[in-house]
């Protein structure tokens, strides 16, 4: 699965791609890895309502 990260303030920062309402934190790269993973466990398991995701939509 595709993230977005990027440093700020000495902290990483980042959202799974197919999820960007979502944003996430770590100390280090590896730590918001974790949490990404974390994140993803939780919204595919459809304990949260209302999860917005992103798709692409053909139209020609």
């Amino acid at each position: 699965m595709r993230y977005v990260y990027w440093q700020d303030a000495g902290v990483w920062l980042g959202y799974l791609e197919n999820y960007p309402d979502y944003l996430t934190q770590g100390e280090t790269i590896e730590g918001l890895e974790e949490n990404l993973r974390d994140i993803f466990k939780e919204l595919s398991s459809d304990n949260i309502p209302c999860v917005r995701k992103v798709a692409e939509l053909q139209v020609s």
